[in-house]
């Protein structure tokens, strides 16, 4: 682990014009790259709300296609993992979300053929490819501009805090770059 000595050291993003947004799909973005001249940490995750028919989102069919749940302390860090059945989190048979309040990093994800995982709210599909290893999964809970009215999906690179664990850091060397994609198709 350890924290990059080049105080210069940056990661840049490609244009924006690397996202594609589309009547069917949203993609996006592109490849962030190591600018500097030494190795530097990399971690990347995107906060897409998924709106729900209805109020709330109690009775919306929830499927998350992960083994693993990472357990976490009253603060939201990860302090381990557990099987999502243990837990009471078990998403990968599609059910209603009921009362469960969901702010959990799922992982262990079951993909298709093309390495890609997807992740269902109602009728609308998040899915990624192999570079995220993580999805974390909000119902807004504690927020009243969102809670329970919409379901955040996260794609992530790493586990959350992971510039203190090193759970899924990503190192980039000089120059190189980090490709990774994910979409939402709606139902």
């Amino acid at each position: 682990m350890g924290a990059t000595k080049d105080p210069n050291a940056r990661i840049t993003a490609t244009p924006p014009g690397s996202a594609r947004l589309t009547p069917d799909q949203r993609t996006g973005p592109g490849a962030p790259t190591n600018a500097g001249s030494e190795t530097a940490p990399f971690g990347a995750g995107w906060h897409p709300y998924l709106a729900v028919e209805g109020d709330l989102v109690d009775g919306v069919e929830l499927h998350v296609p992960a083994a693993t749940v990472l357990v976490a302390d009253e603060r939201g860090l990860p302090t381990g993992s557990a099987p999502v059945a243990d837990e009471g989190l078990d998403f990968r048979e599609p059910r209603p979300i009921g009362q469960a309040k969901l702010d959990h990093c799922f992982t262990d994800l079951e993909r298709d053929d093309r390495g890609r995982a997807a992740a269902r709210v109602g009728r609308t599909t998040l899915w990624v490819d192999e570079s995220f290893p993580y999805l974390m999964v909000f119902t807004g809970d504690g927020l009243p501009d969102v809670e329970r009215r919409s379901v955040a999906v996260e794609p992530m690179t790493c586990a959350p805090n992971a510039f203190r664990s090193g759970e899924g850091l990503i190192r980039l060397e000089p120059g190189q770059a980090h490709a990774g994609r994910w979409g939402i198709s709606p139902g």
